[in-house]
């Protein structure tokens, strides 16, 4: 084994070794961490859900509304323009969760 090959292998153990640790340490953390169980997880799952899905409903009826109530261009569909606004302001707030929640998973290194 040349002088580089084993500088190569000690690198790239080195960088296994450190992989195991971090794996190693999140493992501990997550036993010891109190109040989040598996529904914890299924419970975020279900808030970023709901979180897509209610501005959107709430953004076609309101394009719905929108549609019935004002005279505009007959190619022109605001429950459409409405629908792709609230699908977009709910991906936004379930960013935000799912932010907000890896930030505090973060915390706790």
């Amino acid at each position: 084994m040349t002088r580089r090959d084993r500088h190569s292998y000690d690198e790239s153990a080195g960088r296994q070794a450190e992989e195991i640790a971090r794996k190693a340490k999140r493992k501990r953390q997550a036993r010891l961490r109190e109040g989040k169980s598996e529904l914890y997880g299924l419970g975020m799952f279900g808030l970023v859900g709901w979180a897509v899905a209610i501005p959107t409903v709430l953004g076609t009826a309101l394009g719905v509304w929108m549609d019935d109530r004002m005279i505009s261009n007959p190619k022109f569909s605001w429950t459409l323009a409405m629908l792709l606004a609230g699908v977009a302001i709910g991906c936004m707030n379930a960013w935000y969760w799912v932010r907000r929640e890896s930030q505090d998973d973060d915390d706790e290194d």
